[in-house]
């Protein structure tokens, strides 16, 4: 199985079980554990260095994000989306999105603002540097999220987070993505530093909508594939 050396787990015992789940969560991000595959509780044990018990309860939440499914004879296998659940969470994410910018505008303090800006920044300097900016955009939307102040829309997008960062990892993989989708970033935070919350509403949504196109774009070039 791909990627065993950075699946391995540090012996820190209160902490390994989040440390699997995380190594686990990222590969299956990263695709070097692809959808549809089988994963052998034995060889996870191996690779990560941790108990059969630990890999089984990381198994267990990451089957409770959406990222693994146990299969009737087959076991457990990394999760795939198809092309109509990846359009339905797209759909939710756009109207979602567009509400979080409207409140972002709406009820972010200053340093809220202030903080955006610099989460963008952190986007870009992974960009430019062709690091993985996944982790820099769950940072971008945690400000966008936190800035409206709404409990409820937090956690309604959290609930998705985990196929949403899967769907995201394939948008940004088609060429020209990943530069469109910073730039499209930049308009939502100058719109925003504008307080202008029609403009942001609008881009959030156009975001999405582009990264749609992309992701299913992805989806279509792997089935073919």
């Amino acid at each position: 199985m791909a990627g065993a050396n950075v699946l391995r787990v540090e012996r820190a015992p209160a902490l390994i079980r989040s440390q699997v789940t995380d190594n686990l969560r990222q590969a299956i991000l990263d695709r070097r554990l692809a959808p549809g595959q089988r994963l052998i509780e034995r060889e996870l044990v191996e690779m990560t260095g941790v108990s059969r018990t630990s890999v089984r309860e990381a198994l267990r939440e990451l089957a409770a994000e959406g990222l693994v499914t146990a299969i009737p004879n087959k076991g457990t296998v990394v999760a795939s989306v198809s092309a109509e659940e990846a359009r339905q969470i797209y759909q939710v994410r756009e109207a979602l999105e567009a509400l979080a910018g409207r409140l972002f505008v709406q009820n972010a303090s200053p340093s809220h603002l202030k903080a955006l800006r610099r989460a963008l920044e952190k986007v870009e300097r992974a960009a430019d540097k062709g690091q993985p900016i996944l982790a820099a955009k769950d940072a971008f939307y945690d400000v966008l999220f936190e800035g409206g102040g709404n409990d409820a829309l937090k956690s309604v997008a959290g609930s998705l987070h985990a196929r949403v960062s899967v769907l995201r990892s394939l948008s940004t993989s088609v060429p020209g993505r990943l530069e469109h989708s910073v730039e499209e970033l930049q308009t939502i935070v100058d719109a925003a530093e504008r307080r202008d919350a029609d403009a942001v509403s609008a881009l959030c949504a156009l975001h999405v909508k582009n990264a749609g196109r992309a992701g299913l774009e992805a989806l279509a070039e792997q089935g073919e594939s």
